[in-house]
């Protein structure tokens, strides 16, 4: 498929947010452990690693069901009012960056192409949290309550975010930092700069494994194409 970016850009860049550009997965860990403790339950280490990543509905019906509480879609949006509610606070304090984060929005930026964010995160929260991030850093945000519940690990986020910009996914390099971010970049038909937060990731033919954003050369993204095929 012919790229018109040239040999060393991809046609758009998509950022994911959470645990990828900012270190917020702490700031939900604590939302969520709150929550189950207002439930009289306590969220366990397996529940939430399964969350990272995961959009506002998935990760409140897996956290009902780990306190043993109902998880009727009654129940599911009332726990999801409240943990907004309590990330509305804490984002509220402003939000760390993961390391190289910044200086990787600004050289993805001049790579002239168009930048997008897509994460599982409500607008609501999004918002905020481009408070942190720069709303001039993209061109789009796609978030988690705008896919029409076809959120990540399926493709649609990722699709959506290629629609709008009007470029081919499969020319498109996604940077994520989870399992479930991943799939869904891959299953769109991007190459995956693959940086691990709170939970590992493994080797895959469509990805291409850093430490952190401080070891992506974005002067050399189109090269990763070559690579990873």
């Amino acid at each position: 498929m012919t790229r018109d970016a040239g040999p060393n850009s991809p046609a758009a860049v998509l950022f994911d947010m959470d645990g990828t550009l900012v270190d917020s997965e702490k700031l939900w860990t604590i939302a969520l452990d709150d929550y189950a403790a207002h439930r009289g339950g306590a969220l366990t280490d397996a529940t939430r690693e399964a969350m990272v990543g995961s959009n506002m509905t998935r990760s409140m019906r897996m956290l009902l069901t780990d306190v043993g509480a109902p998880a009727t879609e009654a129940d599911i949006e009332a726990a999801a009012s409240w943990v907004a509610e309590r990330m509305a606070e804490l984002f509220a304090d402003g939000l760390p960056w993961r390391p190289g984060a910044q200086e990787a929005l600004r050289r993805a930026r001049a790579l002239g192409v168009p930048v997008a964010l897509v994460t599982s995160t409500i607008r609501s929260l999004t918002e905020m949290a481009l408070e942190t991030l720069g709303r001039d850093s993209f061109d789009l945000t796609v978030c988690g309550d705008e896919v029409d519940g076809r959120n990540k690990p399926d493709p649609e986020p990722y699709l959506k975010a290629a629609r709008l910009l009007g470029v081919d996914p499969a020319d498109c390099v996604a940077v994520e930092d989870s399992p479930t971010g991943v799939a869904s970049a891959e299953a769109a038909g991007c190459l995956v700069i693959a940086i691990p937060c709170e939970v590992p990731l493994a080797p895959g033919p469509h990805r291409v494994l850093r430490d952190s954003l401080t070891d992506v050369d974005f002067d050399a993204l189109g090269e990763l194409f070559t690579r990873a095929a």
